[in-house]
Parts: C-alpha cells; sequence; structure tokens
C-alpha cells in the first residue's frame, strides 16, 4: 500500500565535501545541489564527457562486495550507501549530487562529514507529499545465515543483530533505532565502517585502501580498535543500520514498519527493496474484470489501435480471457474490402498480443517495463471476422520470464475458431522500449 504523508523536502542552497576515496584512493568533491519536487535523488558524474546521471533507485544497483554500486550506461558511482544514508536521515528528498569521480569519499567511514555540509545547506519544504511505502505484511529475505524481515509498524524502526562470533573484539551487538531526522543525527550520523584486520590487509592487497590508514575508519585487531578510539561501544551495529538507512533509501519513497536485520548486508538490504517494491506492485496488479478504462490504464495503445474493449477472466501468470467488438465502424473496413468488410488476419493476431500485454503487465510493471513481440508463429486463419461479430481472445501463457515471455492465443467466434497463433514477447525497460 502506498500513502503520502508529508511534503517533499530539498536543500536551500549548494553545498560540498572533498575527501579521498577509499576504493581507488583518489580525490574526490562532492557537490549537493536543490532539485525540484519529484526528481529524485539523482548523481552526476560531472567528470565524465557530457556529465552522464544515474538515479539513485534499486533498479540501477549492480552487484559489489561490502558497498552498495549503481550505474546507468557510462555513469558508474561507487559506495553510494553514506551519502544516501545522510540525505535520507535528513529526510532530503530531491537532491542532484555532482561527483568529479567514479566513488564518493571516504571521509572518515560514516554520514558525519556529508551530514554537516547539510546542514549548513538548509533544508526546504516543496509543494509536493512524499509517497510512503506502507509494510502490510511480514517479508523476509535470506542468504545463508543472514536474515532480514521487513514487518508493519508505524513510522520507521531499524533493528539489527550483529554477531561476529565469540573469538573476535567486536563479538555480538543488537539496537533498534526509530529512524528521524533527529535520531539519525544523534544516534547512527557519525558511526563509522568497521572491518577486521585480516580483512583489511586482503583489501590492501586487492588495491583498495592504499590511501586509508586506521585513523580513517575502524580496524579491529586481536585486542581492539588499531590506531583509533571508538565513538559508541557499540559503534559497529550503529553503522550497521546506518548502511540500512541508506540502502532503503535506494527505494525512493518513505518507508513505514519494523525491519529486523540479523547479518545482513548492503546485498540483502538492496534484495528486500526489490521484495517490497514486487510486493506493491501484486496489490496494484488487476485480478478480475477489466473495463476499457482500465485496460487503458495498462495497455499504451489508443484509437484506431486498440483492439481490446473487456477483460472477462484474467489468471495472473496463467490465463486472460478478453473480448473485441468488431464495429461496422472500425476504420480498417473502409479499405478491406469495400463492399466486402472483413477484419484483417493480421489485425486479428495484434488484438491477441494485446490481450497476451495484459496478461504480462499483470506480472511485471508496465510503468518500468514494456513487452515487445519478436516473433508470431504457427498463425492459422480460420474463419472471416466481419461486422457484428464478437472476438473472444483467449491468452494462456506457456512461459513468463523477467526478459520474456511465449503464449498461445485463439480467438473465437461463437464457438467457432477464427484465428490462433504463438506469440513470443522480449519484455525491456519501458525507456528502452520508447
Amino acid at each position: 500500500m502506498v500513502t503520502a504523508r508529508r511534503l517533499q523536502r530539498t536543500i536551500a542552497r549548494e553545498t560540498e565535501v572533498r575527501g579521498v576515496g577509499y576504493i581507488q584512493g583518489r580525490d574526490v568533491s562532492i557537490r549537493f545541489r536543490p532539485a525540484e519536487a519529484d526528481a529524485g535523488v539523482v548523481f552526476v558524474r560531472s567528470d565524465l564527457p557530457g556529465q552522464p546521471s544515474v538515479p539513485a533507485k534499486i533498479q540501477h544497483v549492480i552487484p559489489r562486495q561490502r558497498r552498495t554500486t549503481i550505474q546507468q550506461g557510462e555513469a558508474v558511482v561507487e559506495m553510494v550507501e553514506h551519502v544516501m544514508a545522510a540525505l535520507s536521515g535528513l529526510h532530503i528528498d530531491n537532491c542532484r549530487v555532482e561527483i568529479d569521480g567514479p566513488e564518493t569519499p571516504g571521509c572518515d567511514g560514516s554520514s558525519k562529514a556529508f551530514v554537516e555540509a547539510l546542514n549548513e545547506a538548509g533544508v526546504v519544504e516543496l509543494d509536493r507529499e512524499r509517497e510512503t511505502l506502507v509494510i502490510d505484511k511480514p517479508i523476509t529475505v535470506r542468504s545463508g545465515q543472514s536474515t532480514l524481515t521487513a514487518y508493519p509498524g508505524d513510522g520507521l524502526v531499524l533493528s539489527y543483530q550483529l554477531d561476529y562470533g565469540a573469538h573476535t573484539p567486536i563479538g555480538s551487538q543488537s539496537l533498534f533505532v526509530d529512524i528521524s531526522p533527529e535520531s539519525f543525527r544523534k544516534e547512527l550520523a557519525s558511526s563509522r565502517t568497521f572491518l577486521l584486520e585480516n580483512e583489511a590487509k586482503s583489501l590492501r592487497q586487492a588495491g583498495i585502501g592504499t590511501r586509508t590508514t586506521e585513523s580513517d575508519l575502524l580496524i579491529f585487531g586481536p585486542d581492539g580498535v588499531i590506531g583509533n578510539t571508538l565513538r559508541y561501544p557499540d559503534e559497529c551495529v550503529r553503522h550497521k543500520i546506518l548502511d540500512m538507512v541508506g540502502d532503503l533509501a535506494l527505494l525512493a519513497k518513505d518507508l513505514s514498519g519494523h525491519v529486523v536485520a540479523h547479518r545482513s548486508g548492503h546485498q540483502l538490504n538492496a534484495e528486500l527493496v526489490r521484495k517490497l517494491i514486487e510486493s506493491a506492485e501484486e496489490e496494484r496488479r488487476p485480478s478480475g474484470p477489466l473495463d476499457i478504462l482500465s485496460i487503458m490504464k495498462i495497455l499504451p495503445h489508443r484509437y484506431p489501435f486498440l483492439l481490446v474493449d473487456r477483460v472477462l477472466e484474467l489468471e495472473p501468470g496463467r490465463r486472460v480471457l478478453a473480448v473485441k467488438n468488431v464495429s461496422c465502424n472500425e476504420p480498417f473496413f473502409q479499405g478491406h474490402w469495400p463492399g466486402r468488410p472483413i477484419m484483417p488476419g493480421v489485425l486479428i493476431v495484434e488484438a491477441m498480443a494485446q490481450a497476451a500485454g495484459i496478461l504480462i503487465a499483470n506480472q511485471v510493471n508496465p510503468e518500468r517495463r514494456s513487452a515487445l513481440i519478436i516473433s508470431i508463429d504457427d498463425v492459422k486463419i480460420r474463419k472471416s471476422v466481419v461486422p457484428g461479430d464478437q472476438l473472444r481472445l483467449d491468452i494462456t501463457c506457456l512461459r513468463l520470464k523477467s526478459s520474456s515471455a511465449n503464449v498461445q492465443g485463439v480467438a473465437m467466434v461463437d464457438d467457432q475458431v477464427a484465428a490462433e497463433a504463438k506469440i513470443r514477447f522480449m519484455i525491456v525497460e519501458a525507456e528502452r522500449a520508447a
């Protein structure tokens, strides 16, 4: 369920943070600029030709170890979680984030520098409401011994149970935080990245963190923190919750509920965001008879090429039964044929394809993904369709995957088969289809 809760916000003026990237060890600066309502958070690679951008949304996350990275085309931005945590924690919903390198500044391994800069810039409200995704049923994701579960609840509460084992200086820690701008500043913003000494050595051998020292983050040896001091006795679990705030911000909506984590990391956090989006989309998907207004919300086709008038039955992921009422006013009858109007067979097949599009859209969000025909096989035209007929379009799903779909279509007039075909679709991002 998605509802509106508060007004969107952006920063009042520009601000900048400079530092060294943890991964490549390059000097990098990041500039935050105000953005209009509904713009969201967008990272801009100002160092690349054309200044390509990538929205901070879950669909742009690419696989990385120990960090969250987003990419769109040539624009890649590594380790966005601490920046996103600062923006989300302070309820800054719209911001243009310009960065002159491939990764964000590491600073001290926390969100502290970003929060201080954003506080100095100030925050203003916009004239648009912020959407909130309300968790209304438990949703769990797992990977090995790591689990992450979102439960219904008021506001956003994040809980984390950290367990590095009894024989490590980190040990076991747990904490829950009711997330608000005030609690984020006080409880989470300054908690720093941490790792074990042997993990740090392995990363340096791989060429990562060559300009990073023990004073730049928390490195734990057998006897505790090396070359640094803790800001909180449980700083490690606080940083894990900070990472959750940043990763959950890739939802691009506020979240209302209680999220409980056990030994989870960036990849599992991202997987939960995807599951939350899928669950919200399932609630919006139609599952019964659909009138023409509902059909027009699903299909992009319009006059004179919308060839489905009503959906009678819809079994999600399995079958759809739709109708096309064939009127003497159809524009194609003017030339096919004068004096003997017959519906072209190719348009009967197109009507079946449109009905299949409704079936596919029930499983794939049509706002983000589109189904394009890539082949039509075993076509048989068995009966003429003329004015006054009603085509019943019976479509059965043979296979439906995230990137493709195969269907079997049969078009009937009364109890006679008018046409049949097998149709294959490729499912692509809506922007690519356009």
